[in-house]
């Protein structure tokens, strides 16, 4: 059974940083993706980044590019986003899942709380 678990979210302010990890379970990432998602009240949810597990690949949507990094452990299956220079519009949901093929997500984590105050 495939888990996801998100943990690092919390209340910041504006300018301030915040590390969000993803710990998965049952799941072999090779050849697979992870990506980051956030939803913010009355928005859709959106991609923030992605990486390929092997290769070590990333996209990052326009909004957060040269302020948000996402990485991987190998070692220990888990994903992080690392965010730097939070701006109030980066409150929301961050949701990572992992899938095998470029744009689809078979798996999701439960979700975390991310607040910037400005």
């Amino acid at each position: 059974q495939v888990q996801l678990f998100e943990s690092g979210g919390g209340l910041v302010q504006a300018g301030e940083s915040l590390r969000l990890s993803c710990a998965t379970s049952g799941f072999t990432f090779i050849s697979s993706f992870m990506g980051w998602f956030r939803q913010a009240p009355g928005k859709e949810r959106e991609l923030v980044a992605r990486i390929r597990w092997n290769t070590g690949s990333q996209y990052y949507a326009d909004s957060v590019k040269g302020r948000f990094t996402i990485s991987r452990e190998n070692a220990k299956n888990t994903g992080y986003l690392q965010m730097n220079n939070m701006k109030p519009e980066d409150t929301a949901v961050y949701y990572c899942a992992a899938g095998r093929q470029l744009g689809t997500y078979d798996w999701w984590g439960q979700g975390t709380q991310v607040t910037v105050s400005s």
